[in-house]
């Protein structure tokens, strides 16, 4: 079985839990529609477990197949720097049909971020080394496709629907 091999840090956007039993680690991407379904999924799981469960995102952008999926990413992080990270993220997924740069911006603006500062960002790649550094770490942990989740540091290889995955945290849950 697959492992984590980039640690959980600073750096990454925590959902839930800061010291959850179990922390769920996702590699994403935000163009793709399986990801948008394992998010709806994700956000039961975390009002089911609550603070049981620390989830985090990690971006993994198939920019060949799912070309504003780069943007996105580095529209999340954009957000981020500005404490709106889940905020950009959830209204991504929410919107993914109309995913472009011009839902971005006003994606942005509904947040009350500047649109120029974010087009500025996107021109200029500003966060593009985050979404890098996300994709090479999920490259590093065998991420072969999206989404990909890590359970306790463990790749889960089976169906990512709820009752998979809440079983699988279950089984972990307690563990010491």
């Amino acid at each position: 079985m697959a492992e984590l091999r980039v640690p959980v840090s600073a750096a990454d956007h925590i959902r839930g839990g800061t010291d959850g039993r179990v922390v769920l680690v996702e590699y994403g991407d935000y163009e793709c529609p399986y990801c948008r379904l394992a998010h709806v999924q994700v956000l039961r799981l975390g009002k089911h477990f609550g603070d049981d469960l620390t989830y985090v995102f990690r971006h993994f952008p198939l920019t060949e197949i799912h070309p504003q999926a780069g943007p996105a990413a580095e529209a999340a992080e954009f957000a981020g720097a500005h404490g709106q990270f889940w905020a950009m993220h959830d209204a991504i997924y929410a919107h993914q049909d109309q995913l472009s740069l011009l839902f971005l911006m006003e994606a942005a603006r509904a947040l009350g971020l500047s649109e120029r500062s974010l087009e500025a960002a996107l021109a200029v790649n500003t966060y593009a080394p985050k979404v890098a550094q996300d994709f090479q770490g999920g490259i590093r942990s065998g991420v072969n496709g999206i989404p990909t989740f890590f359970i306790n540091g463990q790749r889960h290889d089976g169906p990512f629907d709820y009752q998979h995955l809440a079983d699988a945290i279950q089984s972990v849950r307690f563990r010491h």
